[in-house]
């Protein structure tokens, strides 16, 4: 829902303007298909709120009632009786308080369009402040550059998160006798489909009794005492809608429920393997990937131990996204690209992938964000990019 409130001089306020406001109005919430909805300055229960500048001298009127206004400021004006001066102003000041805020300004469509963009941040953003995600085990020591401080994201990002021991995972797993190996096709030893389902069965439980929307694992430690590993688990339940990643990559985690949030749809977390700055390419490889993902798919070994299920995954040749957020939430990295082709490297994760890059490659090897970054289909940088301008 978008609500918005008026500011406006009781001197200029006249029949006139208040026709061309109403009209205005609805010629928005007819191009946006929704209704825009008038409320009192200090109700934001909303998706969006809007502050419509009608005329100009509404400078002291914004001043006067600030307190029950909250950042980000967005300023409506069509611009009639001097409201864009006046919304300059009020911008001018809200930008010298180090606050944010934008003035939606142009032609319907264009603010519409802005609307719209503003709408899907929106859900993002309330998204993560509704997030909990769990750490099961400690993130793995090779992370050393992935591991955010937990009240930092929750101050900027709402997330909370609960440390879970992998002692829980473990009992979980024994607990788990029923399995449904169904749910895990493709032909491989009945005993591994078993043994992976059980992991399944393990995180899909301490997931739902926790109330989490994600938790990374540290995957690598479950090998021995387990016997398999969370690779199929992961797969499928990033499937279900249960933001998953391994290794216990708590930055990747956040970008993967970023995307997520952003776009409905499940990733595919991976290493960058080998990259080539002439050709502006790169590898990015991983043992695990949602099964929505893959045009086909087929069950391999974990590559690193050769034991348990793998996915070797083949994903569709269309335009992706990639992603990542660094830990100290300052920095990220972002590029449209096309998966070129699927490859079968005997040396690389299972699941192997070539994309070729809008933005320059090189930009992994100068700045990175850390390793692993997130695939998604769909060309998305530019939302991406305004997300995080509005978030960091």
């Amino acid at each position: 829902m978008v609500k918005y409130t008026c500011l406006r001089s009781g001197l200029t306020y006249n029949d006139d303007l208040k026709r061309k406001s109403d009209n205005f109005i609805k010629g928005l919430g007819s191009l946006l298909k929704e209704e825009l909805v008038l409320s009192d300055l200090s109700d934001y229960d909303c998706d969006l709120k809007l502050i419509f500048v009608q005329t100009g001298g509404s400078e002291n009127t914004f001043l006067q009632n600030k307190d029950l206004l909250k950042p980000p400021y967005y300023l409506l004006t069509n611009g009639f009786n001097n409201s864009l001066a006046a919304s300059l102003e009020i911008m001018t000041y809200i930008n010298s308080q180090g606050l944010q805020g934008e003035i939606l300004h142009g032609s319907s469509e264009y603010i519409v369009s802005r609307i719209k963009e503003l709408l899907v941040q929106s859900k993002v953003i309330n998204g993560l402040k509704e997030s909990r995600f769990g750490v099961l085990g400690h993130p793995s020591d090779w992370l050393i550059s992935s591991v955010p401080q937990f009240e930092l994201v929750k101050e900027k990002l709402g997330i909370t998160f609960e440390n879970i021991s992998l002692e829980e995972v473990k009992t979980e797993f024994n607990k788990s006798v029923i399995v449904d190996k169904d749910k895990l096709p493709g032909v491989f030893s009945s005993e591994e489909k078993i043994k992976a389902l059980r992991t399944y069965n393990a995180f899909k439980k301490i997931a739902e009794s926790r109330k989490l929307s994600g938790f990374t694992v540290r995957c690598f430690d479950l090998l021995r005492p387990l016997e398999t590993t969370g690779c199929a688990g992961l797969a499928l339940l990033n499937d279900e809608g249960i933001t998953s990643t391994c290794e216990g990559d708590i930055a990747a985690l956040i970008s993967m429920h970023i995307v997520r949030l952003l776009t409905g749809e499940p990733s595919f977390q991976a290493n960058p393997s080998v990259i080539d700055p002439d050709a502006n390419t790169a590898v990015l490889a991983h043992c695990t990937l949602p099964l929505s993902m893959s045009r086909e798919f087929k069950l391999d070994t974990h590559f690193e131990s050769g034991t348990g299920i793998a996915i070797k995954g083949y994903l569709s040749e269309e335009d992706v996204t990639v992603f990542r957020l660094s830990a100290d939430l300052k920095r990220f990295f972002v590029s449209n690209g096309r998966i070129v082709r699927n490859l079968e490297e005997p040396d690389l994760c299972r699941t192997q992938i070539l994309i070729k890059f809008e933005e320059d490659v090189t930009e992994l090897l100068k700045h990175p964000c850390g390793n692993h970054h997130i695939v998604f289909y769909g060309h998305y940088a530019k939302e991406i990019r305004s997300l995080m301008k509005e978030m960091l």
